[in-house]
């Protein structure tokens, strides 16, 4: 990233209300120093992020766990997207901020909105590489996020098929730090060792309305979740989640901010 590159994305971040941190993009290692008394305590219990996915809240006891990297493993038409989109809206609508970290390039505005994401309170990067995507994240996360939501779209994934470990270590780390909700939506395991939860998605089945001479609507669908890994209760449960279809009707709704990579992604250090 150019040093005018990192002005222009400090400047719009500045400008959504998000506080510039001392050094800002450009700083050393001094940029990065935080005082032991700025650390979240690990003996204050923080209250779980709700995902609007009344079964995924169950298995999660609550929401997602704030300060933790949780990863949603799903092949196509596993519901892990809408999901994603369901948690978004769930924050969106309060009136609190989340961004979307689209490297799979999955998201339509308008039916987003139709699915009750606030736009104005969604921030939105489309990267093109895998690197670039945990960069981006990993930048929103230390910006203040409450919730960024990192999408890693179908296979093959951009870019990269892996990133290394200490990518994804870093990037929960800054989760941690912040006390921010990441969920990672891949279409396989990604996220090695880096991840506190780790859950399956597969498809459930489908609902139809109508029959008969009538046509049949589809008007839903449902996922089957797994909890496969939790360092705090044991694996193995399961849940289905319906998911309605929604369709957008409408035009000139307003796109969420987008900002383009190059002003984003900041390079993984070696």
């Amino acid at each position: 990233m150019t040093v005018s590159q990192a002005l222009v994305l400090e400047e719009l971040l500045e400008g959504k209300g998000y506080a510039k941190k001392p050094g800002g993009l450009l700083a050393g290692l001094e940029g990065k120093l935080r005082l032991a008394s700025e650390l979240p305590s690990r003996s204050e219990p923080r209250t779980p992020l709700p995902t609007g996915a009344a079964s995924l809240d169950s298995l999660l006891e609550g929401g997602l766990p704030k300060g933790k990297l949780v990863e949603l493993v799903g092949r196509r038409s596993s519901g892990r997207f809408s999901i994603g989109i369901a948690a978004l809206a769930t924050q969106t609508s309060r009136g609190e901020a989340a961004a979307l970290v689209d490297l799979g390039g999955n998201l339509d505005p308008s039916i987003a909105e139709a699915a009750g994401v606030d736009l104005q309170c969604l921030l939105w990067a489309r990267p093109q590489k895998l690197k670039d995507a945990l960069a981006s994240a990993e930048m929103l996360l230390a910006t203040g996020f409450p919730l960024v939501v990192l999408d890693l779209g179908l296979p093959p994934v951009r870019g990269e098929r892996y990133a290394p470990d200490a990518a994804w270590v870093r990037l929960a780390r800054a989760a941690q730090t912040q006390g921010a909700a990441l969920l990672v939506s891949s279409p396989f395991r990604m996220s090695g060792i880096a991840a506190e939860v780790v859950l399956s998605a597969g498809s459930g089945g489908v609902r139809w309305q109508g029959g008969g001479e009538s046509l049949r609507l589809l008007i839903g669908v449902s996922a089957r979740l797994r909890l496969e890994k939790d360092s705090h209760s044991r694996p193995g449960a399961s849940v289905a989640e319906p998911l309605v279809v929604i369709e957008a009707v409408g035009a000139g709704l307003v796109p969420a901010p987008t900002i383009p990579i190059d002003q984003v992604a900041i390079r993984l250090s070696a």
